[in-house]
């Protein structure tokens, strides 16, 4: 079972180029777990993965889980999960939801139950709010939605702790677009960060389970992509696009990129 104390500290003190070409040779790869069926945002997407976390395609696996059945997926062949952001609303009625979705949330409830029972190394972006709270007994709703924007997003005491954010920022900012947030956390849930108009920014559940609510993936580029393909899909007044490009453009969002990178040297090996 992995530990929540990750790499052995004479891995985590070298430079992070150094501390990735430790584990090249060895490492298993990571996996990221995507539904955006635009290619479009699917490749953007998963570059931004490559980017920020530092692995190579060959390090990180990319599962589209909308394109046709993934599961079973055995754990034991990966060093951790990613579940990117996803146009899929996880919090409304069944009868709203296509019957690719549905098959989606049926085949990832069954593989985040197993993440579950063992702890195993797991950061879902977005949407792995909506589907994480909801098998773990918390609720997700409209109340927190957020247009698309840079927020300032704050830790608190137990995410200034937590080493996952080790080298972030009490305060930083980040980009969201969301339909639906966590309302209320899952039971055992450790919340890590909030912001104003939304309260669950990011919580941990056991030692190596983790949701944000925000995009640590996308920088500037990745946002532009974003809002290109999705203008029509709900996320911000489509009237508003030039507004929206101007706000987020000027955004420094380079410090949530970091947990990414974390992520990755606290589990591989």
């Amino acid at each position: 079972m992995r530990t929540s104390r990750g790499l052995p500290c004479s891995i985590l003190d070298l430079p992070t180029g150094d501390a990735m070409r430790v584990f090249t040779a060895a490492m298993k790869p990571f996996a990221l777990l995507a539904s955006r069926s635009e290619d479009v945002a699917a490749d953007e997407e998963y570059a931004s993965f490559l980017r920020f976390t530092g692995l190579r395609p060959d390090q990180l696996a990319r599962i589209r889980m909308e394109s046709g059945r993934f599961t079973p997926l055995d754990l034991d062949d990966y060093s951790g999960l990613f579940l990117g952001g996803s146009p899929y609303t996880a919090s409304i009625p069944t009868e709203y939801k296509s019957d690719e979705q549905l098959r989606v949330e049926t085949e990832l409830g069954g593989l985040l139950t197993d993440v579950r029972a063992r702890d195993f190394p797991f950061l879902g972006l977005c949407y792995g709010v909506g589907t994480l709270t909801r098998l773990a007994g918390g609720v997700v709703d409209g109340t927190y939605a957020e247009e698309t924007a840079a927020v300032e997003v704050r830790l608190t005491a137990e995410g200034r702790d937590d080493a996952l954010l080790a080298g972030v920022p009490e305060r930083f900012h980040a980009y969201v677009g969301h339909r639906e947030a966590c309302r209320v956390l899952p039971p055992g849930a450790v919340l890590l960060a909030s912001s104003a108009a939304c309260p669950v920014q990011m919580y941990r559940l056991g030692a190596n389970q983790y949701v944000t609510q925000f995009h640590p993936e996308m920088d500037r580029e990745a946002m532009m992509t974003r809002i290109d393909v999705y203008r029509h899909a709900g996320y911000f007044p489509a009237a508003d696009v030039d507004q929206v490009i101007v706000r987020v453009s000027r955004a420094d969002v380079r410090h949530s990129h970091r947990l990414l990178r974390t992520f990755v040297e606290r589990y591989a090996g």
